[in-house]
């Protein structure tokens, strides 16, 4: 009976080692210098306990009336903590109804026009959509007029870096300027291809929705969903204008679509890592750019099976994204606005596909996140512009959330010249997912009290307001090439 205890103990701690020493590992993967050294210090402690076990094991102390206590206690405490940490603490409703958790009154359809991409980016001053708008919403006018003086939302592009920066705005510029030529209107809502018009396909919404995905996924994203679409998350104007057609400036936005198929892109890890420096806005650009392709594809796709399908992407929208991709099951919505899903955080863009074709829903998840945002607040702590809430989620809308100030953090923008990701790059989801993060994430999502151990942890790792990194030798920015 003693062997066999002694075995399990070695088993542990020998274990526990080797995840110590996986993650050191993977801090130095991550080139987080602080992380590195907490992690080393961390693993040497599990080494040693092991190295220590194993020493008094030889002595034969464990044969001995007091070490066979100590050891029968020692596997008890780690049987509790383990099933501490490990046991479901209980659903949050309201996460698992999507965005119906979060209403609380009556919410209203945003004016894509109020949009602050909108208003400083699309109207022209003194054109007649800029009379109009400002007639009706002279509350704006001074603001958006002293923010156009400064450069507009944009600001001077890669302000933050210059001169060194400018390469990584021009590749930038390049991944935006793909979203727009894929916006025109026979991309976003194409017809069936000639050999295919007059047909169509008919499959079960199971067959339907397991191609959908299949082809989703093969076209490059990483995440894909369904679901059926709430009129409240649809524009109710049209506001953003990329291909002159002004005719459409303000008219109501009407899509009859039952279902959306939402998708996300992967923003990767070590170019974020630099954020607010200029490499974050190639990654952003580039992974709109990934959407824009999947989106229009997937549109053509859906319209050659003899469907109805709009694309929406970075330069058309029907709706609202964050609130379709909760629906759709990817996510939960964070303190910072960006939705937090298990598989990367909130490191990615999204996109969508609305269409008549018959698909089944995937419900809305429940991983822990508005636990977690209650406890964490770090994308609070370390937004430069104070844009992000700290205090608890209040009324806006119709619904109960943290909402981010977005005239405060796209001034911050027009700043730095960038498209900042400071939030996204500090949120603990949002760590690489090598081994020993993929094993709290799986935490963190069942459990209240590894939210509050791993949160604490993370800011003693990586600190409660981390640096920004120096990204990949490609897209240098802080230097003269070398």
């Amino acid at each position: 009976m003693t062997d066999i205890l002694i075995f399990i103990a070695a088993v542990v701690l020998v274990g526990q080692a080797i995840i110590g020493l996986a993650f050191f590992i993977s801090c130095i993967w991550e080139r987080e210098a602080r992380a590195t050294v907490f992690a080393g210090i961390q693993f040497l402690g599990m080494a040693a306990l092991a190295g220590l076990f194993f020493f008094i094991r030889g002595a034969g102390f464990f044969e001995s009336t007091p070490g066979l206590a100590l050891l029968i206690a020692g596997l008890i405490s780690g049987i509790f903590i383990t099933v501490l940490l490990m046991r479901k603490s209980g659903t949050n409703p309201k996460a698992l109804e999507g965005t119906k958790g979060l209403i609380a009154g009556d919410v209203k359809r945003f004016d894509e026009r109020e949009q602050v991409f909108a208003r400083n980016r699309t109207m022209r001053p003194g054109s007649e959509q800029y009379n109009i708008f400002y007639k009706e919403h002279p509350e704006y006018e001074e603001f958006d007029r002293q923010r156009r003086e400064k450069g507009g939302v944009n600001g001077r592009p890669g302000s933050i870096d210059k001169p060194y920066g400018q390469p990584n705005i021009a590749a930038a510029g390049a991944g935006r300027e793909m979203c727009r030529q894929l916006s025109t209107p026979a991309m976003v809502k194409p017809q069936a291809l000639p050999i295919f018009q007059g047909k169509k396909v008919e499959m079960n919404p199971e067959e339907a929705s397991e191609r959908i995905k299949g082809f989703t996924r093969n076209l490059g994203a990483d995440m894909v969903g369904i679901t059926e679409i709430s009129p409240l998350w649809l524009y109710s104007q049209r506001g953003e204008i990329f291909h002159e057609n002004w005719e459409d400036w303000g008219k109501e936005i009407v899509n009859t679509h039952k279902y959306a198929i939402v998708f996300g892109t992967e923003m990767s890890f070590s170019v974020i890592s630099a954020a607010p420096h200029t490499p974050t806005s190639i990654e952003s650009s580039t992974q709109y750019a990934k959407g824009a392709f999947i989106a229009t594809s997937l549109a053509r796709y859906v319209a050659n099976l003899g469907y109805s399908a709009t694309a929406n992407h970075l330069r058309y929208y029907d709706a609202l994204m964050v609130p379709l991709a909760v629906d759709a099951g990817l996510g939960e919505l964070g303190r910072h606005g960006y939705m937090i899903t298990k598989k990367l955080g909130p490191r990615l863009r999204l996109g969508a596909v609305t269409t008549d074709l018959p698909l089944i829903p995937d419900g809305p998840v429940d991983i822990g996140v508005e636990d977690f945002c209650r406890i964490c607040k770090k994308c609070a702590v370390c937004c430069p512009s104070h844009s992000i809430p700290e205090g608890d989620q209040a009324m806006h809308n119709g619904t109960r959330r943290w909402k981010l100030n977005a005239e405060t953090c796209f001034d911050y923008w027009g700043k730095v010249g960038t498209g900042c990701n400071i939030c996204m790059r500090v949120c603990p989801w949002s760590h690489a997912r090598t081994f020993p993060h993929r094993l709290i994430v799986e935490w963190v999502a069942r459990n209240h009290l590894a939210r509050r151990i791993f949160n604490l942890m993370d800011d003693i790792f990586y600190g409660r307001k981390p640096k920004a990194r120096s990204g990949p030798r490609w897209a240098k920015y802080d230097g003269p090439w070398e």
